[in-house]
């Protein structure tokens, strides 16, 4: 019952197989792009895929907000003498709670938008980084400037979308204290 035991391999950077792997991958990507303006093009419909994905994603948010900001504000106004004050004083902290939750459940998905159009910029940074003449045809091109690919640039632009969730969660934090203490200072007097 004698097995020949085979001693497992380690495989590192200087095994010939890995090496050989990784140059198969360089050559698969210059394969798929074929050029640096290739690969360059490629990151730029990413980029500008992505952010055409957070926009959507931050306008959906704004038009739910504005439309529970409404709501919230004419159930305040309610002046029904029956039942207004158990409305204005049920309602509103629902809609708090409400808004609440969508900003809670909107950041995931603008943050996720955000870090792949991060990742997108690295790459493009990398690529007319490691490729000097593309770098200098990339600068000298009237159609785009230093500012546009700099990190500091598009984060600037992202910036509405990343605080609206947390400037929303913010004022809907405000309009639940607001209602509770309305209802609490009119019930006193």
């Amino acid at each position: 019952m004698s097995r020949d035991m085979e001693t497992p391999t380690i495989i590192t950077s200087s095994n010939p197989i890995a090496a050989e792997q990784s140059a198969n991958a360089q050559v698969a990507d210059a394969m798929l792009f074929g050029s640096p303006k290739d690969r360059l093009d490629f990151y730029r419909k990413e980029i500008q895929y992505e952010t055409a994905i957070l926009s959507n994603r931050t306008n959906a948010y704004l038009s739910a907000q504005s439309f529970l900001v409404i709501a919230f504000a004419s159930s305040m106004a309610n002046l029904n003498p029956e039942w207004g004050k158990m409305f204005t004083l049920v309602v509103p902290p629902f809609l708090t709670l409400l808004g609440l939750i969508s900003s809670m459940h909107a950041w995931p998905g603008i943050r996720a938008a955000y870090e792949i159009i991060d990742h997108w910029h690295f790459k493009q940074a990398q690529l007319l980084s490691s490729q000097p003449a593309m770098g200098l045809a990339y600068d000298d091109s009237p159609l785009f400037s230093e500012h546009e690919s700099s990190e500091k640039g598009y984060r600037k632009s992202l910036m509405f979308s990343m605080r609206t969730p947390w400037l929303f969660t913010a004022f809907w934090f405000l309009l639940g204290a607001f209602s509770i203490y309305v209802q609490l200072v009119d019930s006193v007097f």
